[in-house]
């Protein structure tokens, strides 16, 4: 049995030359958080299974990932790092390959040039190519939004809050497409991305729990890892979503970069209560 493996998030403004460490709510009302090469070395310290690293104003600012910030990270840690955030090219993922990530991380790009996964998996491999979703629930409460979302080529999920279908944003979260983020998720594991960053914005920031019927949906109809994100506020929701879902990992932050749990607090109680981690 694989074990599954805890993430911090390192939600990210690097348009200062130093970067900071940030955190929302919903995408929104932004907070400071720390450091990020601070930060990163003391998770891994605490056994922090990986790290993602998301420059989260790049794409919307229309500029690069600073490679030097991701550099002095990489620099104090010795457990994989994902980086995301600004990505548009081939060229982009190679700067920060070459500056010590071991994934990239791409979203906006993806969604307006599809081809890029494709290109990105070929040339670096599937497994250093992820792909983050970031869904937003769309309700369909009538016969005629239910005729509308299925004609438009979207799966509805049913949930404790009746049926939806989950729509994908880009930009940081300020723009959305009309895609579907089920049915994304498949057509980028056919293009070659080894593994999906799958965040709910209904969730994030939140600390109401991870959005399991999301995650549920995802994993249910691809092959490759999802890691789980958005609303962690409790060692228990990742219980919940590895014990309701088939996701590989559970991301979080506001409950590390607040000092509410250490990594290790949160490994202890998994590996009790039956979840197969690595301490």
């Amino acid at each position: 049995m694989l074990t599954k493996r805890i993430i911090p998030c390192l939600d990210c403004d690097l348009a200062l030359p130093e970067g900071r460490v940030v955190k929302g709510i919903e995408f929104q009302r932004i907070t400071y958080a720390g450091i990020p090469w601070e930060l990163a070395r003391e998770y891994d310290g605490q056994g922090a299974d990986e790290l993602v690293f998301l420059d989260i104003t790049a794409s919307h600012e229309r500029r690069e990932t600073m490679a030097h910030v991701i550099a002095k990270t990489a620099s104090n840690v010795f457990i994989p790092l994902t980086v995301g955030g600004g990505i548009r090219s081939v060229e982009d993922a190679r700067r920060l390959f070459n500056a010590g990530a071991d994934k990239v991380s791409i979203n906006t790009a993806a969604l307006l040039k599809h081809e890029l996964v494709n290109n990105v998996a070929r040339i670096f491999g599937s497994q250093a190519c992820v792909v983050a979703i970031d869904a937003k629930r769309r309700y369909v409460r009538t016969a005629a939004e239910v005729k509308a979302a299925t004609e438009g080529g979207r799966e509805l999920i049913e949930t404790t809050d009746g049926a939806c279908w989950f729509e994908c944003s880009y930009y940081g979260g300020r723009k959305f497409t009309g895609v579907d983020a089920v049915l994304w998720s498949k057509e980028v594991e056919e293009r070659g991305a080894g593994e999906i960053l799958l965040t709910s914005m209904d969730r994030d920031g939140t600390k109401d729990g991870f959005d399991l019927a999301l995650t549920r949906a995802v994993c249910d109809r691809v092959n490759i890892p999802v890691i789980a994100s958005g609303g962690c506020g409790l060692p228990v929701h990742m219980k919940a979503v590895f014990e309701a879902t088939e996701a590989s990992a559970a991301l979080a932050a506001s409950i590390f970069h607040y000092k509410e749990y250490t990594i290790q607090e949160v490994k202890r109680y998994l590996l009790e209560n039956g979840v197969h981690i690595r301490l």
